[in-house]
């Protein structure tokens, strides 16, 4: 009789075993759909078990899989109605559901994702994550239906008292937004005194090539590139060097270096380098240097459709 009730048991105690570690590092790994198969089971039989439910919700959530993810973070709301964590998850799949969907569907969706992110803001006064979101929300909606810059800077006040560096991104977002380029550099520049982070310094290198200054961007990224010493930032160089056709020997020694001290840390694949050493090349008039790289990053990967259609314009000329 002992030896039936251990075999009986035995499956539903394994059964038991919480499969949180597991589940989240497959998410770091990103391979979502296996952590929604290994949580899903056991949110099943385990219906008011908060942690599992926001995994199984994240799993969908990064398979935008929107309405699966936003039935895991109501039931996650309802079970802890005073979790502000909970209604900003929402408050986002809805968000997320609303733009991808048609303009009418968003517009029924729009109220939600509001009241969500306002319940959220209203439970926690130091969650900086919901005031970005109430900061974007208010500066994308049109008027008619609630955007105002008005409420978003009363947001982006907010974060500045919780965090400079936020305060000042979420000031220089507001500016950039509303197409007043000198004030959102006043403030991507203060973020970078306060924080100094690799973000600060992308937000004012993407305005200053949103504004078509390429001299300013490249100088930003170079101070970047001494405080963090990052080889990614030599590309990023030679990317603005190619695009512009500004500063060509400078690109083309930073992207040379970036090729010399590549690893797969870097995010750009070095096919990438091949193809702006190209441009550069182009731009000097350089044909046959030009479709020397442009071969090298064909090489590496032969259904690189920006190359091949570089590769077609240098062959033209």
């Amino acid at each position: 009789m002992k030896s039936l009730l251990i075999l009986l048991f035995f499956p539903i105690v394994l059964y038991a075993q919480v499969p949180y570690d597991a589940v989240e590092s497959l998410i770091s790994e990103k391979q979502f759909a296996k952590a929604e198969k290994l949580i899903a089971p056991y949110v099943t039989s385990n219906t008011k078990d908060l942690k599992a439910i926001e995994l199984l919700g994240d799993a969908h959530g990064h398979q935008k899989n929107w309405d699966e993810a936003i039935k895991n973070y109501k039931r996650l709301k309802e079970l802890s109605p005073s979790n502000a964590n909970y209604h900003y998850k929402y408050g986002g799949a809805l968000g997320m559901k609303a733009l991808n969907v048609n303009k009418f569907k968003a517009l029924g969706i729009i109220g939600d994702v509001k009241e969500a992110f306002l319940e959220a803001a209203e439970l926690d006064a130091k969650h900086i994550d919901t005031r970005w979101a109430l900061v974007e929300l208010y500066m994308s909606l049109p008027g008619i239906v609630g955007g105002s810059k008005k409420k978003s800077l009363k947001y982006a006040n907010e974060l500045e008292q919780l965090s400079l560096v936020d305060g000042y991104l979420a000031k220089g977002y507001i500016y950039e937004y509303d197409d007043e380029p000198k004030l959102a550099e006043t403030y991507y520049k203060k973020a970078i005194e306060v924080g100094g982070s690799i973000n600060c310094f992308e937000k004012l290198t993407n305005l200053y090539e949103s504004q078509q200054q390429p001299d300013k961007a490249i100088s930003n990224i170079e101070v970047a590139q001494k405080k963090h010493k990052r080889n990614a930032l030599h590309y990023q160089i030679g990317k603005v060097c190619a695009d512009y056709n500004v500063q060509l020997d400078k690109g083309e020694r930073c992207l040379m270096r970036y090729i010399e001290n590549y690893s797969a840390a870097d995010g750009v694949p070095k096919e990438w380098a091949y193809y702006r050493l190209a441009q550069i090349y182009k731009h000097k008039n350089d044909k046959n240097k030009a479709i020397e790289y442009i071969d090298k990053a064909l090489e590496i990967r032969s259904d690189f459709k920006q190359a091949l259609r570089e590769k077609s314009t240098i062959l033209s000329k």
